[in-house]
């Protein structure tokens, strides 16, 4: 271990003990957060503070009653298992994972420590939980998907752009979820009879060059996959959609934010929120194998207006009808 994060653990390590005890005598209980995003990315931040923010709602305070470790590793591969074993080494009484990757590190690291996750797709096909009633193990935590998302996915993409006879859908390769995502597409697919193109990248450049040689042939739309990858590098596949003329659907609304065409799935903060009930549920004594695997219950689409205009598309009545937000 190099000689400066040696030091930090050394050093976070010590903290516990030392903070025992809060200002008003409350004994101080000790967690910790990984997350496969940067730390800069504003979409991390959020679901950090609503996770923070459900905690604070069950009377868990940061700083008076709760000490919090953090770690980010940015999508990055490399980073994943030598955060998750500094995160277990510094003996967290919980420790709320993101997605699948980082879930996947801290599984190697630890047995014992309940492990928390935000945002994974198929957590039994994972092999994360031997079922959703009945986790077993260390793990629990909340789906980031429903099987019927698929279609959704493609019957909104095609309502918005009727024009298209072919599809793709861009994954993250190294996303343990993306296959069962491929799947409720492809079981969607004769609904809607035109081929389907898997295009496959890790970093920018991949990604861009997927939308590129599928952009090769008229009359196309992409579906983006949800996964720390396309999350990471979204404005490279947002920038590469546009340029390119590809109408596509994204699975979040800070896609659209941040320039995509339109997004339909879950709220990620809200199942950030909705994890600090299991938090405060195994502080105060529940076993992660005694909760069972929660699905998303609140969907929303979000449609911006003004890269609809840029892509020469009218927005069809009856999708701005069911748009929760337009942005313009």
């Amino acid at each position: 271990m190099r000689r400066r994060n040696f030091i930090a653990l050394l050093g976070g390590a010590a903290a516990w003990p030392l903070a025992a005890r809060g200002q008003h005598g409350e004994r101080v209980r000790r967690i910790g957060i990984f997350m496969d995003l940067a730390e800069g990315d504003p979409e991390g931040q959020a679901r950090v503070a609503a996770l923070k923010r459900g905690l604070r709602e069950l009377g868990w305070i940061e700083g008076r009653n709760l000490l919090i470790e953090s770690r980010w590793a940015a999508g990055e591969a490399t980073r994943m298992k030598p955060l998750a074993e500094e995160l277990v080494n510094l003996a967290p009484e919980v420790i709320v994972s993101s997605g699948g990757p980082t879930l996947a590190a801290l599984q190697q690291a630890t047995r014992t420590i309940p492990l928390v996750f935000g945002h994974v797709l198929d957590p039994v096909a994972a092999g994360f939980v031997d079922s959703l009633s009945r986790p077993g193990g260390n793990i629990t935590g909340f789906s980031n998907f429903e099987f019927t998302m698929g279609g959704k996915w493609l019957g909104t993409l095609k309502e918005m752009t009727p024009s298209i006879v072919r599809v793709a859908v861009l994954r993250d390769s190294g996303s343990p979820g993306a296959a069962g995502m491929l799947g409720a597409i492809q079981s969607a697919m004769p609904s809607f009879p035109m081929p389907l193109t898997v295009a496959s990248g890790r970093d920018a450049a991949e990604f861009e060059r997927a939308i590129e040689a599928f952009s090769n042939e008229p009359n196309g739309g992409l579906i983006v996959l949800p996964a720390p990858n396309t999350i990471s590098h979204r404005q490279a596949i947002i920038a590469a959609a546009a340029r390119r003329r590809v109408p596509a659907i994204y699975p979040y609304r800070f896609f659209v934010k941040d320039g995509g065409l339109i997004s339909y799935g879950i709220v990620p903060s809200e199942l950030s929120r909705r994890a600090a009930a299991y938090v405060d549920a195994i502080l105060k004594g529940a076993k992660p194998s005694d909760l069972p695997i929660q699905e998303p219950t609140k969907f929303e689409m979000v449609i911006n207006a003004k890269t609809a205009k840029a892509l020469g598309l009218e927005v069809p009545p009856a999708l701005l009808a069911r748009a929760d937000e337009v942005m313009e």
